[in-house]
């Protein structure tokens, strides 16, 4: 998922793929199929993020599911981008970084200071404490959604928080209206449109792709609004 305007890449590392979970939360060796990644890359990321998303209920981790499997858990596009995205308070990030270490993941710090990253099903996996600039919020995580990701139930961010995130993200520097729209699409009869416009809709990127849904019917004007 692209972050505040900005995307990292790291290189793959198959040798944390093959993580599996005990029912009581232990890691165990890998099973021999798990060798075997899938060859569909939505499928990798999917399985990174139920994994990972298994890891941290069992730890009992606040957090919610976000990025492009949340926009699939809200009913979009199974064709997945780029890798899986968590939030986390800012004040866990250092307790979720140990679960992830011990549960055999290695945990990198890349040079922006609003995430953490790891590798899983050779899929890199964003463990996020800040959105669009804006520190993640207790709030904000009551707020997600206990929805199915395949076989496994977790918290899945809002709808409008989630467009929220990706819109206030837009600026001078990066303003990829065309990677937003079809989430746009896919979730716009579950994001509160309003709440929206009043957390963002004052800067000028945010405040011309929300008139672009409009003129596209994407979205109705806002009441009192022509």
């Amino acid at each position: 998922m692209t972050q505040n305007g900005e995307e990292t890449a790291s290189a793959r590392r198959p040798e944390v793929t093959g993580l599996r979970l005990a029912p009581d939360g232990r890691t165990v060796s890998p099973a021999p199929e798990a060798e075997n990644l899938p060859h569909d890359r939505s499928q990798a990321i999917l399985e990174a993020a139920k994994q990972i998303g298994a890891l941290l209920k069992k730890r009992g981790h606040p957090f919610a599911l976000a990025g492009s499997v949340a926009v699939y858990a809200h009913g979009g596009s199974r064709h997945l981008q780029h890798d899986a995205d968590f939030c986390v308070l800012p004040g866990d990030a250092e307790a979720v970084a140990a679960s992830l270490r011990e549960a055999g993941l290695e945990v990198r710090q890349p040079p922006e200071d609003w995430l953490l990253k790891t590798t899983c099903h050779g899929q890199d996996v964003d463990i996020i404490f800040a959105l669009a600039h804006r520190p993640v919020t207790k709030d904000m995580l009551d707020r997600a959604q206990r929805l199915p990701v395949d076989s496994v139930i977790m918290p899945v961010l809002s709808p409008t928080d989630l467009i929220r995130s990706l819109i206030s993200a837009f600026s001078e520097h990066y303003c990829d209206f065309g990677s937003v729209l079809p989430v746009a699409r896919a979730v716009r009869e579950k994001v509160d449109w309003d709440e929206v416009r009043d957390a963002c809709g004052d800067e000028p990127m945010p405040a011309a792709f929300l008139f672009l849904l409009e003129r596209m019917n994407v979205i109705d004007p806002r009441e009192g609004f022509s």
